[in-house]
């Protein structure tokens, strides 16, 4: 299996398959490599990237301290020189797409493109607090099969979703041990965001702006709660040339497969190459 030390020496899993113009993708928050199965199927003639962040899935766990965006955005680099890539696009999922404006700022002749998956520069509180709910917490219960079912009861906006789907979710994001369900991610996890969280927020309207010349393209879940439909708005003022869809059925976030996703992804990765 893949890995890359980091410069602190925290050891960093990741994948890459196929040939083509590269595209990185950047899972969500608490979630790994397997965030885009759903949709890699879909993405043939390209050279897939998946990495999975510090504290998450087979990378090490670290100082939780070093659990930042930013961190993870200099981890990112550190993906890209050792895969001797100069330059990218990016398909970022929620946190995946803060990391993404991050690099604009700070590597943006790194980038190809950038399509973010229900994310934007301004995060609603009603989001944030669904997240803290359950973050860095392990399941109640007792087997793979019984989340799967509970998430598809609670997961509020989400439906027509089938359960294998479910499923397949939580066998990504939860191990089954003799104890119990336990999250793949270090716990640890909930002290970082909730620290970052505590602090004023950003102004991230300044880095969505240096994406100007890049082909962009955003992805809404039509009942997220965490990017809301006047700040799409605004970015599409901004931007009158993103490419956009709003996926029905979907809350936080789409899997990406759904015909509406695939087809802005498609019209996107078209303007890259």
């Amino acid at each position: 299996m893949p890995f890359l030390a980091a410069a602190d020496g925290t050891s960093l899993y990741y994948e890459e398959y196929g040939e083509g113009p590269p595209l990185l993708c950047l899972p969500g928050l608490t979630r790994n490599c397997r965030d885009f199965d759903h949709v890699a199927p879909h993405l043939p003639g390209l050279r897939l990237i998946r990495i999975d962040y510090r504290g998450r899935g087979r990378s090490d766990r670290a100082e939780p301290t070093t659990y930042t965006i930013p961190q993870e955005a200099a981890d990112v680099l550190a993906l890209l020189d050792h895969l001797h890539i100069d330059r990218t696009a990016i398909l970022g999922t929620s946190r995946g797409g803060l990391i993404a404006l991050v690099l604009a700022a700070t590597a943006s002749d790194r980038l190809s493109g950038v399509a973010l998956n229900d994310i934007g520069p301004v995060i609603e509180q009603a989001g944030l607090d669904s997240i803290g709910s359950y973050l860095g917490r392990n399941p109640p219960q007792k087997t793979l099969e019984e989340a799967a079912r509970a998430r598809a009861r609670l997961w509020s906006g989400v439906d027509n979703v089938p359960h294998e789907r479910w499923l397949a979710e939580v066998e990504n994001q939860i191990e089954q041990t003799p104890d119990g369900l336990v999250i793949r991610y270090d716990p640890r996890l909930r002290d970082a965001v909730l620290a970052a969280q505590a602090q004023p927020k950003p102004d991230l309207w300044p880095l969505f702006d240096l994406l100007a010349g890049l082909p962009l393209a955003l992805i809404r879940g039509a009942n997220s709660d965490l990017l809301s439909p006047a700040t799409v708005a605004e970015m599409a003022r901004r931007r009158p040339d993103m490419i956009f869809a709003e996926v029905p059925d979907r809350g936080h976030v789409p899997f990406l497969d759904e015909p509406e996703a695939l087809a802005a992804l498609r019209l996107w990765l078209e303007a890259i190459r």
